[in-house]
């Protein structure tokens, strides 16, 4: 029997819209991370206990960074980096856990499988950007804030809340995993009347509808 691909969503709105772009495709298994990394991180770990699986995907919509990904874009992880993850130093300047040499604050996707979906998106007509992917335990709300962390990861063109979670989950299992996340609102100052939380939710059912015929092949 063929393994399945795992496919964790934060919340239920992700998960439905996941759920709807796989037309019921029996060889994905759809599960709520919940929100943050620990638990998303847990709840993963949870599901591969109980299921086999080839492949891990963290999904949902998220913030997308000035200049690299747009509101309405679909973003793919090149790298899942906890861009919080770290230590203060005594001038205000941010040490992470490489640095620290307490493990890694990065873990790497498939990189030809993400190559795969890209172009499978792209042919699809989705706008989309790839790069690294950020999950942070505080949602970034400052321009300052934005500022730092994208000096803080060059190339970064989102943020999310579960992916690394994810990640690590999937890498302790010895399994690759990727990241998608499709693009609501501008990562910065919080303009809640500036998202497009609806419209995020529909392209990610839509790159959803991508995934059958990248990752099954």
């Amino acid at each position: 029997m063929e393994k399945r691909i795992l496919v964790m969503t934060a919340v239920e709105a992700e998960r439905d819209a996941v759920v709807r772009g796989l037309n019921g495709d029996g060889r994905f298994e759809v599960v709520l991370a919940g929100v943050g990394p620990a638990m998303a991180a847990a709840r993963t770990a949870a599901a591969l206990a109980r299921g086999d699986y080839r492949l891990v995907v963290s999904a949902g919509i998220g913030g997308g960074f000035a200049g690299a990904a747009e509101v309405g874009a679909v973003a793919v992880a090149s790298e899942i980096v906890a861009a919080d993850l770290g230590a203060e130093t005594p001038q205000g300047g941010f040490l992470g856990l490489d640095e620290l040499g307490f493990g890694s604050a990065r873990v790497a996707v498939d990189a030809a499988l993400a190559e795969r979906l890209t172009g499978a998106l792209q042919a699809a007509g989705l706008p989309v950007r790839t790069g690294p992917v950020i999950t942070v335990s505080t949602v970034t709300g400052t321009a300052v804030t934005a500022s730092e962390r994208g000096a803080r990861v060059p190339g970064v063109v989102a943020e999310g809340m579960e992916g690394y979670g994810v990640a690590v989950a999937a890498h302790d299992r010895g399994l690759p995993v990727l990241e998608l996340r499709t693009i609501s609102n501008a990562v910065g100052p919080r303009d809640r009347s500036a998202w497009r939380i609806k419209e995020a939710l529909a392209q990610l059912e839509a790159a959803s509808a991508i995934l059958p015929e990248v990752l099954t092949h």
